[in-house]
């Protein structure tokens, strides 16, 4: 290639980044770099930042600036539900949902036996601690949909309704807004199982 050095080690840093390929990792080297010297120092000062003062809750193990978060030190939620998500940004989708009023507890992964990821990987001990120190009476799955949230589902109320804990799981099925007809047969299958009473 043809390009600077700086900006080959500046590409070669941000494609690690996931979901980035190398031609947006190109894109956002030369973005950065048409960038003003002032909002480069932000960008940089953010990240700096971040990293220094960021920690993982010890209770629910998403990004918090203090130990417990904020979540997990308010007394007005309930502190009797604890909703399982995969990622810290799982945990900030299920928390823009205003009926959800619960505690979380991030595993930081999912399982997946072909990328070599299995139980002692992601939290599990972790959470059989929390829950075995905790009032808990009710563990909602939130996991993905796909095979290795689902493997993940299924693994974690095996483990969790050992011991005598409620294991609930999101409900999925057709979406909001969605065509019947556009939808494949599981995912009508799933919503039918999962129905409601109107």
């Amino acid at each position: 290639m043809n390009r600077p050095q700086p900006v080959e080690k500046m590409i070669e840093i941000i494609k690690r980044l996931p979901g980035v390929g190398p031609k947006m990792a190109e894109r956002l080297s030369y973005h950065i770099l048409k960038m003003s010297q002032s909002e480069a120092d932000k960008l940089i000062h953010a990240i700096q930042v971040a990293k220094k003062v960021m920690k993982y809750c010890s209770n629910c193990y998403n990004f918090s600036e203090q130990d417990p978060c904020k979540i997990c030190s308010d007394m007005t939620r309930d502190h009797r539900t604890l909703c399982v998500v995969e990622t810290p940004q799982d945990l900030i989708a299920v928390s823009k949902v205003k009926e959800y009023h619960g505690l979380y507890f991030v595993l930081g992964n999912a399982l997946s036996p072909l990328d070599a990821i299995g139980p002692e990987d992601i939290r599990i001990n972790e959470l059989i601690k929390r829950l075995e120190n905790a009032s808990i009476s009710e563990v909602i799955i939130a996991t993905d949909t796909d095979s290795k949230g689902e493997m993940t589902a299924v693994y974690i109320a095996k483990v969790v309704k050992t011991l005598n804990i409620k294991v609930t799981r999101l409900g999925y099925g057709l979406p909001v807004g969605g065509d019947i007809e556009y939808a494949d047969e599981v995912t009508i299958s799933r919503a039918i199982v999962g129905r409601q009473e109107m």
